[in-house]
């Protein structure tokens, strides 16, 4: 459902802009599709089940357990993945989506799953 609709955005814009342009049209897109969301939703980051006063602000927050992140790069790579994966971990979710609009030919997304 949210990569449908991003492609539904990619489609439209194509690649070329900067991620909060993304972002908003995203945003238009998820609520026509009626996919709960929430936008720079603050998450708690915890360390040895310590809350600590830094907080990570990701781009999308959906369904309440899916951190949304959107990118404009050539290509995915594996510090976009790891990034992805540092957050799961410190937020203690369990699924994320990374989504890249840059991508030359279409949209590019990977899921990231944190296994416990």
């Amino acid at each position: 459902m949210i990569v449908g609709a991003a492609m539904e955005v990619y489609n439209h814009l194509g690649p070329g802009f900067l991620e909060a342009v993304y972002q908003q049209a995203l945003e238009i897109e998820l609520a026509s599709c009626s996919i709960p969301f929430r936008p720079q939703q603050e998450l708690a980051i915890y360390y040895k089940n310590h809350r600590l006063r830094k907080v990570y602000v990701p781009d999308l927050f959906c369904f309440d357990k899916i951190i949304v992140d959107l990118k404009t790069l050539d290509r995915l790579t594996s510090i976009e993945f790891a990034q992805m994966k540092n957050y799961l971990k410190g937020t203690k979710f369990q699924l994320g989506l990374l989504l890249d609009f840059g991508a030359p030919n279409s949209l590019e997304y990977k899921r990231v799953i944190l296994t416990r």
